[in-house]
């Protein structure tokens, strides 16, 4: 029996046990082991954890032998590996040279992490080495060092190949010298600021104040016998600018103005770039204005082998179409050779090889998809198809012209396999005779010795360490194995690998290509909220491939603090079939729909995963797209991170808006932008911008929080005045703990820790 003291007494327990509750809520599961955890995956510090990750190769004494460095158990170490016998051994001691660096310049280095590019050995017994802008010469048989100034080549000037002339420009004209008799003769005489001659526009050309000076810039092409010159005006009378304020300075109390010239979609008022021709022998100047293009566009024509014409690429504003042009230098007339369209855009990084014998190779997507063909130069016909069928050729590898053998990169041709895997293929240039080179059911990154004879391959997939292999060309046979990713210390951690998965696409049939990420303390009875991260571009696609690439991104670190990331190749990305791409023509904005359904399709299918918490989060324009993704499926993501967006198009810089929202603007540009879309804002949203991006200007950002502002939207905005587009890398700095800290307040529920500095970190 109960008595009513005993009722009162366990009331009062309980009230006060209900209070403590209140008052003192459980501990966050946030500690500075989280951080800690996150960060080991930072690729400053991971880069380190697995050895042997990859083979670059520098090849030396004639394909003898190449060098490569790596990460090892005992740190950073240099590597040769004879083409003969197959044999890699380290090339020397760090310890012993980090010594003789200390007692040559009295400067401390660690052997573990020598901060050197490796060059080479001669004689087995001469090191070389470039450190501190000097080349450095390391005799190990008398334990001597030297040190050789690197040779800078003056970039203000060039020299004719028969070493007779030199040009350069003085007062925004042309001049040329010749080194025998050192003659100047003027070439120009129209040139000055604003109409500059033999020059070129940097993207990031800054300008202190209004009215100062932009970089110094040069550009010729001579021509093979040396008697005439092929360069360009750049025209900056009619371009308008952009501004920053830096405030970086800290001996200054004032900002510093810099301005920069930087045309938007359907500006008339860029910089444009006119090609000229100049005639040493003649003194003659002929400009070729028809040809005249933006700078963001730019000339691509180089010389003929007998310096009577020059040929190349033309695209016009818009990239819809393209043409290959010869222009006689003795008339300037123009022959288009072969010409190009597409209702949407074409590619403007064409595959293009010209022959020995009047042919040339061309990579086209006039199928619907990129392949190579073979093509007549005089009469610009398709004289057959190299290769054919329902896949990407990516890349002309090497060209045996002598053998009449092509090597060439291409994906989704190998039934069943990951549509984006890159393997190497041979085709002799009668079109028969297509092999398979690199079997592995992996993704292939492949540097090939100088003359072709062998090249090295590293091939792994997200989910499966990187193999490092010197393979034949000519056959594919593998002759030794090289290396192998050793992961060892990341199973130490419990690293779990990236998991692929595929999903329907918005087209109801199409089947896209994901990935997810796991943290190491990965908990199958548990719910984890999921992050999207994303990058917007028809240009490129973002799912990691490689082993290197899904270890060494924003995906691993994120994942650490408690979440399951997920990336998304949807729709309208790069590295498939051209109607594939043409899905975000003009349509960009809605590119994250697929990456909705696919988060839900995984959803379905897996219990760990909590659909009710998703967030999102990119950089410049995955910025973009991770606000678009906030305002288009308010009720899917609740918290989104946009760092550097652009977030209306119309202030982008021109050349890929153009390309893929169209030409001129139209009236998808308003209806895509974040900023007329800002009133649809349901959720978390942390905009974050550089003070000093020049690549994309923060007034996109300000005008969006303006309109959020209008609105009445609440929503966070974090400015890093002394920093331009890079920042938030996978390196990690300052602003990475504060994307990760606003996830774990909004999404995860929990107190980010304070005041914490991350390690290795750059701050």
């Amino acid at each position: 029996m109960i008595t009513l003291k005993n009722n009162f007494t366990m009331a009062i327990g309980l009230f006060f046990s209900f209070n403590l509750i209140l008052t003192f809520p459980s501990l966050s599961q946030i500690t500075e082991a989280t951080y800690d955890r996150a960060s080991y995956f930072l690729t400053n510090s991971i880069q380190k954890e697995v050895y042997h990750l990859e083979v670059i190769p520098t090849w030396l004494e004639g394909e003898k032998l190449f060098v490569h460095s790596a990460f090892t158990e005992k740190g950073k170490r240099f590597f040769t590996t004879d083409a003969k016998t197959f044999e890699t051994t380290e090339a020397f001691d760090p310890v012993v040279l980090a010594e003789l660096i200390q007692s040559k310049t009295g400067e401390t280095l660690d052997h573990k992490d020598l901060p050197i590019t490796f060059t080479g050995v001669r004689n087995s017994h001469i090191v070389t080495f470039r450190w501190r802008n000097q080349e450095w010469v390391w005799n190990t048989k008398e334990n001597s060092l030297s040190a050789l100034p690197i040779n800078s080549r003056n970039e203000m000037e060039s020299f004719s190949p028969d070493r007779k002339w030199k040009a350069y420009t003085r007062n925004y004209n042309l001049y040329v010298q010749n080194l025998e008799t050192g003659q100047e003769t003027q070439l120009s005489t129209q040139g000055k600021k604003g109409l500059e001659y033999a020059s070129y526009y940097g993207w990031s050309d800054l300008i202190e104040g209004e009215n100062g000076e932009r970089p110094d810039r040069f550009m010729v092409q001579w021509s093979p016998d040396s008697k005439k010159i092929f360069t360009q005006i750049v025209d900056l009378r009619l371009a308008e600018k952009m501004y920053l304020l830096d405030f970086s300075k800290e001996e200054k109390f004032r900002p510093d103005l810099l301005s920069y010239y930087r045309g938007s979609p359907g500006d008339s008022t860029v910089v444009m770039y006119v090609p000229v021709i100049f005639d040493l022998e003649k003194k003659e100047e002929k400009r070729i204005p028809e040809l005249s293009v933006p700078h963001f566009i730019g000339i691509q024509l180089r010389w003929s082998d007998d310096s009577r014409s020059l040929s190349g690429f033309h695209f016009p504003r818009g990239y819809k179409e393209f043409h290959l042009l010869e222009i006689q230098t003795s008339d300037l007339s123009i022959r288009k050779i072969y010409s190009e369209s597409s209702p949407t855009h074409i590619n403007r990084d064409n595959i293009f090889r010209k022959l020995k014998n009047d042919q040339f190779l061309l990579g086209s997507e006039k199928s619907g998809w990129n392949q190579l063909y073979l093509m007549d130069w005089k009469t610009g016909k398709e004289i057959f198809p190299l290769t054919s069928g329902e896949y990407v050729v990516n890349k002309l590898t090497f060209l045996d012209e002598s053998k009449g053998v092509l090597y060439f990169e291409a994906s989704g041709k190998e039934p069943g396999r990951n549509p984006y895997f890159n393997h190497l293929y041979s085709v002799n240039l009668d079109g028969s005779n297509l092999k398979l080179l690199t079997p592995e059911n992996a993704f292939h990154e492949l540097s090939i010795s100088p003359s072709g004879r062998y090249a090295v391959d590293n091939y792994s997939t997200v989910n499966q360490p990187t193999q490092s292999v010197l393979i034949d060309l000519a056959t594919g046979n593998q002759l030794a194995k090289i290396s192998e990713a050793d992961i060892t210390n990341l199973k130490k951690r419990g690293y779990q690998f990236p998991v692929p998965f595929t999903a329907t696409a918005k087209d109801q049939k199409t089947e896209i290509h994901a990935v997810y990420f796991l943290p190491t303390n990965f908990n199958p009875k548990k719910k984890y909220p999921i992050i999207d991260y994303t990058y917007t571009g028809p240009h490129t696609s973002t799912v990691p491939k490689t082993f290197k690439s899904g270890l060494m991104g924003h995906q691993q670190p994120m994942a650490e603090l408690g979440f399951v990331v997920v990336t998304v190749d949807g729709l309208g990305g790069f590295g498939r079939s051209k109607a594939f791409a043409d899905v975000s023509y003009r349509n960009l904005g809605d590119g994250t729909t697929d990456h909705v359904l696919a988060i839900t399709q995984l959803a379905s299918k897996n219990r760990f995963l909590d659909i009710s918490r998703v967030g999102i989060f990119g950089h410049s324009a995955g910025g973009y797209d991770a606000a678009r993704a906030m305002l288009l499926h308010p009720d899917f993501y609740k918290v989104g991170v946009a760092s550097a967006g652009d977030h209306d198009f119309r202030m982008e810089k021109a050349w890929w808006p153009e390309m893929y929202m169209g030409y001129p603007v139209g009236d998808y540009y308003h209806e895509q932008s974040n900023i007329t879309n800002a009133a649809k804002l349901k959720g978390h949203l942390l905009l974050a911008h550089g003070g000093i991006d020049e690549n994309v200007n923060p007034s996109a950002t300000f005008k969006f929080a303006e309109e959020l502002i209008k609105a009445g939207k609440d929503f966070d905005l974090f400015i890093w005045p002394s920093r331009n587009h890079s920042f938030g890398r996978p390196p990690g700095d300052y602003f990475t703990k504060k994307r990760w800290d606003y996830f774990i307040e909004h999404l995860l529920g929990e107190k980010p820790l304070r005041h914490y500095m991350l390690p290795q970190v750059s701050y």
